[in-house]
């Protein structure tokens, strides 16, 4: 039985959570900063550092006290070093050293969408890799080849907009507020999807990557283009439309990936995969193929999924001295 640490500070959230044997949630501990970035249409990188620095410490000694354990307890420190935002990453990647030293245990190094995909470990107890997982957030969108515990295999990414910074860029137009997700998601519930065919970007046939930035242009052009006429338009009918073209683009390229790669196992990951109209959308095109996603709890940033993906990387021998550094821009199938 392994008690692992987790702590996660890569953008706006200081999260600490314990996690037994990679799979079993312990306590997982989150302060949220949207509130206070709220008001700025967006995360103000230093502003979410002072914060991480204000609540770490307090983080990290609640997940040990609703875990049942002390910290002597812990067999090891799990934090993500990459990638993020460089200040926030610093303040997780400090707590975590001085917590793996003062405690004589490893310290162990995770990158950060690496844990958004072991976030299903912890949902569904039975998933074994290989599987295939969509990894949707607001910095991030790829489709990842999870070929064993520590070995991912990238098949397609963005080459722009990250799929949750196109909602948040496009809520944002439409002055549905922030964060850009849930705002969007809300509004199209009321729309017409089939209001606005916007265009879908393709880099031709088997090319997996995405590109979210021509979506988002095409929304604000036409929002300009009927604004000039005079022309009334519904927020709902807007947000709906922009909903479905970025949705069908993920399940389009993410099914194309599994026929390709004879895969039958499909999860989703990251703060898109709570989003309510994607997984649907994967779910009626599945064709018999196994879904899983996590709870939207696990699909935002938490410490419970870096503490899951810590146990895998120690038992591949993955460990950091106390020379390990935040590294703000890092590929998954990287490690340093």
């Amino acid at each position: 039985m392994a008690y692992i640490l987790g702590i996660e500070s890569s953008c706006d959230e200081t999260a600490a959570a314990v996690v037994q044997d990679g799979r079993m949630v312990r306590s997982n501990v989150i302060t949220s900063q949207i509130d206070i970035h709220k008001q700025y249409g967006g995360v103000v990188p230093e502003i979410a550092s002072r914060k991480h620095l204000e609540a770490v410490n307090a983080v990290i000694a609640q997940a040990v006290d609703e875990a049942g354990i002390t910290f002597a307890d812990i067999h090891a420190v799990g934090v993500t070093y990459a990638p993020g935002l460089v200040g926030a990453l610093l303040v997780g990647v400090s707590a975590a050293k001085a917590l793996a030293y003062a405690l004589g245990v490893p310290l162990i190094p995770v990158h950060h969408i690496r844990g958004h995909i072991c976030a299903n470990y912890i949902a569904h107890p039975e998933l074994e890799p290989p599987f295939l997982c969509l990894v949707a957030s607001g910095g991030h969108s790829h489709i990842v080849l999870v070929e064993s515990y520590t070995g991912y295999r990238i098949l397609g990414r963005t080459r722009d907009d990250a799929a949750g910074e196109a909602f948040d860029k496009v809520a944002r137009v439409l002055g549905l507020g922030y964060p850009g997700g849930p705002a969007i998601s809300k509004a199209a519930l009321d729309g017409d999807e089939n209001a606005v065919k916007f265009k879908k970007v393709s880099f031709g046939e088997g090319n997996r990557d995405f590109s979210f930035s021509g979506i988002k242009t095409g929304v604000i052009n036409h929002l300009h283009n009927l604004e000039q006429k005079g022309i009334a338009y519904r927020k709902e009918d807007i947000a709906a439309s922009f909903q479905k073209s970025v949705v069908e683009t993920l399940v389009d390229h993410l099914l194309e990936a599994a026929e390709e790669h004879h895969v039958n196992k499909i999860a989703l990951a990251g703060g898109v995969a709570s989003n309510k109209r994607l997984r649907e959308e994967l779910e009626s095109r599945a064709e018999g193929r196994e879904i899983y996603y996590p709870a939207p709890v696990l699909c935002t940033d938490n410490a419970a999924m870096i503490a899951s993906c810590a146990y895998y990387e120690w038992g591949a021998g993955n460990i950091a001295d106390l020379s390990l550094n935040a590294i703000p821009n890092l590929e998954i199938d990287t490690l340093t």
